[in-house]
C-alpha cells in the first residue's frame, strides 16, 4: 500500500516511536526541544525567550546565491526512503524511511495484519495546516512526505558535491522529514523560505527554526533572501 508523495517520493504505510517534550495536543514538539528530529511535528515557538534563541539559531546561517539545477535527479539522493542510509536515526530498523515518519507523527496507527510496520489507518495533525487528516489507503494522496530543506535546493547550493552518503543521509534524516497534507506539499515544490511559508502562520518561526536546523547540520548555506524571511517569521 503506497501514500503517493510527488516531488518528494511516494509514502507507504506506516506507527510512532517515542515521547518527548509535547505541545498540549501531545501529538507535536517544538524543533527547539527536538534537535534531531525523533519527535513528531512541530510545535510553535511562542515563548520571546524561545523566539530569541530561534533568531539566534538563524543567524548562524551562511548565504550564497542559488546555482544551477544542472544535474539534479532524485536519484543522486539514493532511491527514495531507503532504511540503508547509515547515520541517520532509525536506520537498518527493518522500515523504510516513510514507515517510520507515519511511525513518529501518525495518530491511532492501524497496521496490516501481520505487520509492525505497514499501517493501513491513521490520524495526522497536519503542522503546515493545522488540519486533523483521517488518512485511508484509498485516499494515498492526500498525505505526502515532505523534505523540510527540498533536495533540489540542497543540489543547487552546494550538496552536488557531496559524496553519495551524505546525499542519502540528508535524503533519509528524520530532521529534515516531515508528513504533511499533500496539497500544501505540492505548492511548496522545492521553495525556500522566501517563496513558500506553512500556511498555518502560528507554525511559521517552528518552519524556519526546523529549516534552519537541517541546513546547519547538514553545513548547507542559504540564500539571503531566505534567511531574511526566516528571521521574520520569528520575531526578527
Amino acid at each position: 500500500m503506497l501514500l503517493a508523495v510527488p516531488g518528494c517520493g511516494a509514502l507507504e504505510d506506516g506507527a510512532a516511536p517515542g515521547a518527548g517534550a509535547a505541545a498540549p495536543d501531545g501529538r507535536s514538539v517544538s524543533p527547539l526541544e527536538n534537535p534531531d528530529g525523533t519527535e513528531p511535528g512541530l510545535a510553535p515557538v511562542t515563548d520571546p525567550g524561545e523566539r530569541a534563541e530561534a533568531r539566534e539559531l538563524i543567524e548562524g546561517l551562511a548565504t550564497k546565491g542559488r546555482g544551477p539545477g544542472t544535474g539534479y535527479d532524485r536519484d543522486e539522493f539514493g532511491y527514495a526512503w531507503m532504511d540503508t542510509a547509515d547515520g541517520v536515526p532509525f536506520a537498518r530498523n527493518g522500515c523504510d524511511t516513510r514507515n517510520d515518519l507515519i511511525r513518529r507523527d501518525g495518530q491511532n496507527l492501524r497496521f496490516r495484519s501481520g505487520s509492525d510496520c505497514v499501517v493501513v489507518s491513521m490520524t495526522l495533525a497536519d503542522p503546515y495546516t493545522g488540519k486533523e487528516i483521517d488518512w485511508r489507503k484509498r485516499d494515498a494522496a492526500e498525505v505526502q512526505i515532505d523534505h523540510v530543506v527540498p533536495l533540489s535546493y540542497a543540489w543547487r547550493m552546494g550538496a552536488s558535491r557531496w559524496p553519495e552518503d551524505k546525499r542519502e543521509r540528508f535524503a533519509n534524516d528524520p530532521l529534515n522529514l516531515l508528513p504533511v497534507e499533500g496539497r500544501a506539499n505540492a505548492a511548496k515544490g522545492d521553495s525556500g523560505p522566501a517563496s513558500w511559508l506553512p500556511p498555518d502562520r502560528r507554525i511559521r518561526c517552528a518552519y524556519a527554526v526546523r529549516f534552519a536546523q537541517v541546513a546547519l547540520e547538514y553545513e548547507l548555506p542559504v540564500t539571503a533572501p531566505d534567511k531574511s524571511m526566516m528571521i521574520r517569521q520569528c520575531g526578527g
